[in-house]
């Protein structure tokens, strides 16, 4: 209403300019790409329910969708079109400007949106995250005179997991963590997700994983994600890592310098196919968490030579902290140059 919209007005679902069509869709390319496939596997669960999906980008203009669309019927034909502007100051509140606006899924019925011509529509939708963090966009769930599906919004947050989780994976990595709290299953869509770079950067996480370890949220004075590398974060060298990889069974316990610890899964390129060899982690377990630190401590010593003020520098930690991890009975580091 601030915009000077009235709730007896008509939603025009105009479109965007061909120009601004264009940009769109090469902006967004690599979203459209890794959304495909899940989106049509999202089509055969509401195949029955008269719902379709609608993927946005982050502006709320249309760059794909999919489902069972009555491309017959305008109220439909209108709003799945490549290039629709169905942003709040075209089409008024529905559940994607909702979503953009408020960054978390919603769930709005028939009058809960704004315009008198929008009442017939049913939405779930839920934000879409970038492997930096930033709100790349939102999926949507439309329903056109249909029977009210709140538990839709469930199903809409969890595809927009697994399309987020998708995009993270089209970025190039040297090393992919999947991460979970000690005593949960590995490997499924509940995990957190690092990218990390060849020399530890953290290049790319999901929202799983910013949720489990909020440092990777810190942001720097543009207001833009900082760049972190794995030695904030965890309390193993990223070297131990690469090691871990290489293992019937590449699962670790990691301690976080929060004090909490999580158990990780360590893939290489083209690793996340791979199936662990049956009874690995039987006969192979996680290292103990306090073997952990003591043979990461002793070895960033030994590579210093005794120097516990470099070994410190290099692990990011005290020298008390070494002293107090080691021991400092004679025959021990020093702290000699």
């Amino acid at each position: 209403m601030q915009q000077g919209l009235q709730p007896q007005q008509n939603a025009v679902f105009d479109l965007v300019s061909q120009p601004q069509t264009r940009r769109t869709r090469d902006e967004n390319e690599q979203l459209v790409r890794a959304a495909r496939p899940i989106l049509e596997k999202l089509g055969n669960a509401i195949v029955n329910t008269r719902y379709f999906a609608i993927l946005t980008n982050s502006d709320g203009v249309v760059v794909d969708a999919s489902g069972p669309i009555d491309r017959s019927d305008p109220r439909a034909h209108l709003l799945t079109r490549i290039g629709t502007d169905l942003s709040e100051g075209s089409v008024g509140t529905t559940a994607i400007s909702t979503a953009l606006f408020e960054k978390q899924p919603v769930w709005l019925h028939r009058g809960e949106h704004f315009f008198s011509n929008t009442t017939m529509y049913s939405c779930a939708g839920a934000p879409l995250w970038g492997p930096d963090g930033a709100c790349v966009g939102m999926l949507d769930l439309t329903g056109i005179d249909a029977i009210e599906r709140p538990e839709l919004k469930h199903l809409v947050t969890q595809t927009a997991g697994k399309i987020e989780n998708a995009l993270l994976r089209t970025r190039p990595y040297r090393v992919l963590l999947r991460l979970n709290w000690p005593g949960n299953t590995l490997g499924t869509d509940a995990d957190g997700i690092l990218c990390l770079d060849a020399d530890g950067w953290i290049t790319g996480a999901n929202t799983v994983a910013r949720q489990m370890v909020p440092h990777l949220n810190a942001s720097g004075q543009s207001g833009q994600p900082c760049a972190v590398h794995a030695s904030e974060v965890f309390g193993v060298a990223f070297g131990m890592l690469l090691d871990c990889a290489s293992r019937d069974d590449p699962i670790l316990e990691i301690p976080l310098w929060t004090g909490l610890v999580l158990q990780a899964l360590v893939l290489l390129p083209g690793d996340e196919s791979r199936p662990l060899r049956a009874g690995a982690r039987e006969h192979n377990p996680a290292l103990p968490l306090k073997d952990i630190e003591t043979a990461l401590i002793r070895k960033a010593v030994d590579q210093a030579r005794g120097n516990v003020a470099q070994a410190a520098l290099a692990l990011g930690i005290s020298r008390a902290t070494v002293y107090r991890k080691l021991g400092s009975k004679s025959g021990g580091p020093t702290d000699t140059p």
